[in-house]
């Protein structure tokens, strides 16, 4: 059963949604979906050359992650608007160390809702996400709002 305006209270939390361990081959598969081929996101070497100690995620996959969590608990239909602010950049797994980088890649997508309100003849509610890796470190926030029923 979808999600019901009048069940939601402002302060409510959304459902915590975790991915899984973020890998090089997810960021090669995003890659050739979105056409992005900054060598940032696969060449090692050409990482180390500007400075990072290791490729990174795509911004928007980490979006991406934010959106399915959005998604699985309101539904995609719903959503009004989502809004996004980039903040750390996010590692792969290291496969060669996975024990010990498989938390680091792995995010977490939070929310809580902050406002109800109608608006173009729909009951809407704004809830602010962050995502954040296992360490706590914060890599978006931002917000999204979504009409229910």
């Amino acid at each position: 059963m979808p999600v019901q305006y009048d069940d939601i209270q402002v302060g409510d939390l959304m459902p915590a949604y975790t991915s899984l361990p973020i890998t090089r081959t997810h960021l090669v598969r995003y890659a050739c979906a979105s056409g992005d081929f900054n060598p940032i996101h696969y060449d090692e070497t050409f990482a180390h050359g500007i400075g990072l100690n290791s490729v990174i995620a795509h911004g928007m996959f980490i979006m991406g992650i934010a959106g399915e969590a959005i998604t699985a608990w309101i539904g995609r239909k719903q959503i009004r608007k989502i809004r996004v602010k980039f903040l750390e950049m996010t590692q792969p797994v290291d496969l060669h160390n996975y024990e010990n980088t498989k938390d680091r890649a792995t995010i977490t997508i939070t929310g809580k809702v902050v406002s109800k309100y109608e608006e173009h003849g729909e009951k809407r509610i704004r809830c602010d996400i962050v995502a954040r890796d296992k360490s706590g470190s914060r890599k978006l926030s931002g917000f999204f709002i979504a009409a229910l029923p």
